[in-house]
């Protein structure tokens, strides 16, 4: 009778430990969801539902914006629209910064480039709705020249940055002081 009584409580001890296992598993699973939830609630709670202040913390990810680039089409005849996301500033002459920046980058698809990539962009100022755009020499250097790709260049500026900075009426270039006479 003994062996009886020591198979029945083995068989218990098995169904205990087998529950005691369930138990440690769906309560693991338990605090890993509730540790998700607390994270996204966290880090993320501000980002999809901004204060009312409008003032996000610093962790938020920058805005931002569609913008049309114009680059060439091979042939150097025609202006092609590129639509890209660049990062929303807050004054026009940051958005034309970045967007003179995205021009020198060059197109992402099979559009022609209309500025060399080594271009320095010295500065950007807006005055009475004109935009005035302060290159480095090397634009002039590096250009490859001949009045199609010269329009190009210029063609592709104005429209890029007329187009998506509706304050800017005007563009002007600033030419470097060994070019100016």
């Amino acid at each position: 009778m003994g062996s009886k009584k020591k198979t029945k409580s083995k068989q218990i001890k098995a169904k205990q430990t087998k529950r005691n296992i369930r138990i440690f598993y769906l309560s693991l699973i338990t605090l890993i969801g509730v540790g998700f939830l607390v994270f996204f609630f966290l880090s993320l709670f501000d980002y999809i539902y901004p204060p009312a202040d409008g003032k996000r913390p610093s962790m938020a990810r920058e805005e931002k914006q569609l913008v049309k680039l114009y680059f060439s089409d091979l042939n150097e005849r025609f202006l092609i629209s590129e639509d890209r996301y660049i990062t929303k500033r807050k004054s026009p002459g940051d958005n034309v910064r970045e967007l003179v920046v995205a021009l020198i980058g060059g197109p992402n698809t099979d559009l022609v480039e209309t500025f060399p990539k080594e271009t320095d962009l010295r500065g950007v100022s807006i005055k009475n709705g004109t935009a005035y755009i302060d290159f480095g020499k090397n634009l002039i250097d590096l250009h490859p020249g001949g009045s199609a790709s010269e329009m190009m260049t210029i063609y592709s500026l104005t429209n890029t940055i007329i187009i998506n900075v509706p304050s800017v009426k005007g563009v002007k270039l600033w030419l470097p002081q060994d070019f100016q006479k």
